[in-house]
């Protein structure tokens, strides 16, 4: 689906099933529902020891989840695109998994691919056990349709590459190869992800080491390229305080090598939940509390009857991080069902780099 097709009805209503909620209730409960009651769903609590390779699979007991892939990739010639691959799953109730028809998975996909001069996006819904979409463990493969994420065997549980990531829409289509030669990261502390003062958090780890080779078609046209990937995994009952009306994450890739993710959660009252982590080139993570970042707007655009904050300066000023952030495309607008801004930035500064933002609620 192009950025200027609207979304259909159909899909407009498949998105709200998969919320389990209608649109102003949503709303009303932080972005997305993500911040209503959670009552029979299994509670993230610190001190989680991540195993795998079952971690890389679904965790029905848990109410939202995600496996998340940006890429930052150019061609021969140096020209920049991005790549975005997600598979959601969302548990319409708690309780024992029921079979066939009756299972209460249903399973969302997002797909895109950014140029300096379009953004192309796909939206999929799924519902789970009849096969539509899933995630098997061994061997590893994700899947929504004929959208994949699968292990290219022999895959190391250490990186968890590697893998080969495909997806299309009507007007673009990738397959990438992922690469890693570094452990996973846990995120947060030891994987345990605050996301309040309240007791709302995540379990979350990353593959911020991934190198991606392949192709990319947009605008027709077939296109080598190569470049550094992030994975995200999340997964909780409750990650959002219900006053909490969005977020703007940040995937750096340091041209020395460093990694660091940051997030800055809203609140109603204006107020902002801060987190992040800095990660080495060792591998080593390291937690940012909330008073050591700075995420300030510095331009605006204005895209899909809305004012979105597209241009940042970002600073970690413990860590000597001081740059500005810009988009490849300042409209890299997501128009699906809850509807957000993502796109590939370059950030020059005291440090010089790519990465991904995320943006939703606004």
């Amino acid at each position: 689906m192009s950025a200027d097709r609207k979304i259909s009805r159909r899909g407009f209503a498949a998105g709200l099933a998969w919320l389990g909620l209608g649109g102003a209730r949503a709303w009303a409960q932080g972005f997305a529902g993500l911040g209503g009651e959670a009552a029979g769903f299994a509670p993230v609590v610190p001190g989680k020891r991540f195993v795998f390779p079952d971690d890389f699979g679904a965790h029905p007991e848990f109410r939202i989840e995600w496996w998340y892939v940006t890429a930052n990739l150019r061609d021969a010639s140096g020209v920049a695109y991005g790549a975005q691959w997600t598979l959601f799953r969302q548990a319409m109730a708690p309780g024992p998994q029921r079979e066939g028809w009756a299972n209460q998975q249903v399973w969302m996909g997002h797909a895109a691919v950014t140029s300096a001069t379009t953004h192309q996006f796909a939206e999929t819904f799924a519902r789970g056990g009849v096969g539509q979409a899933g995630v098997d463990v061994a061997p590893f493969e994700a899947w929504i349709d004929a959208w994949r994420m699968s292990a290219v065997p022999p895959l190391s549980n250490g990186t968890f590459a590697p893998l080969q990531l495909t997806a299309a829409g009507a007007d673009f289509e990738y397959t990438l190869r992922l690469d890693a030669e570094r452990p996973l990261v846990l995120q947060g502390d030891h994987g345990y992800s605050r996301k309040s003062e309240r007791g709302q958090a995540s379990y979350y780890y990353s593959q911020p080491y991934f190198t991606a080779t392949g192709s990319i078609k947009i605008g027709g046209q077939s296109i080598a390229v190569s470049g550094p990937a992030w994975l995200d995994r999340e997964w909780s009952s409750q990650p959002l305080a219900a006053d909490q009306t969005g977020w703007d994450w940040f995937s750096l890739h340091l041209d020395g090598g460093d990694k660091v993710m940051l997030f800055r959660l809203r609140q109603k009252d204006g107020g902002h939940y801060f987190a992040g982590n800095w990660i080495g080139r060792d591998g080593q993570s390291i937690p940012l509390p909330s008073d050591a970042i700075t995420m300030t707007p510095t331009a605006f655009t204005d895209v899909a009857q809305r004012r979105v904050p597209t241009h940042w300066h970002v600073a970690v000023p413990s860590r000597g991080l001081a740059v500005d952030c810009t988009p490849l495309s300042a409209r890299s607008w997501m128009g699906t069902s809850f509807p957000y801004w993502e796109g590939p930035i370059a950030f020059h500064g005291s440090h010089e780099g790519v990465g991904y933002l995320e943006m939703t609620g606004y």
